[in-house]
C-alpha cells in the first residue's frame, strides 16, 4: 500500500474542543494539515498548511510534537497516510475556512462517534 506523508495538527481550544476539517468534495472530517513541499520539515509543512487552510499564523515553538501515526487514507483508496502530528492551542475566533477546505467543526469527546479513536 503506497504511503502519503503529511503533517497534521491536533488543535484544541481553551474549552478542550478539538478542531476537525473537511475538504471540498469529501465527506470525512480529519485533522488539519497537509503534504510537504520539497525541503520542508514536518513542522514547516504544518505551519504553511495551517496558514493556507485556516489563516493561522504559528511558529515552530507553538507546536508540540506528538509522534508519527499511520492509517488507511480516507480520500485515497489503497493508500496509507503517515502523519507527523503536532499539538497546539488556538482561539477559535482566529480560525477561518480557506483554500480547499469546505467546513470546520470544533468537537468534544462526547460529540464523537463510536468509531472515533477517542471513544472508550
Amino acid at each position: 500500500m503506497p504511503d502519503i506523508h503529511v503533517s497534521a495538527a491536533v488543535i484544541v481550544d481553551d474549552d478542550g474542543r478539538v478542531l476537525v476539517v473537511r475538504k471540498e468534495g469529501t465527506t470525512t472530517f480529519m485533522q488539519p494539515g497537509g503534504k510537504p513541499e520539497p525541503g520542508e520539515s514536518p513542522a514547516q509543512t504544518l505551519i504553511r498548511e495551517l496558514h493556507e487552510e485556516l489563516g493561522l499564523l504559528l511558529e515552530e515553538r507553538d507546536l508540540r510534537p506528538l509522534g508519527t501515526f499511520a492509517s488507511a487514507a480516507a480520500n485515497e483508496p489503497g493508500h496509507r497516510v503517515v502523519a507527523e502530528a503536532f499539538a497546539t492551542t488556538v482561539d477559535p475566533e482566529a480560525v477561518t475556512v480557506q483554500a480547499e477546505l469546505a467546513e470546520l467543526r470544533w468537537i468534544t469527546r462526547e460529540g464523537t462517534s463510536r468509531r472515533s479513536p477517542w471513544h472508550r
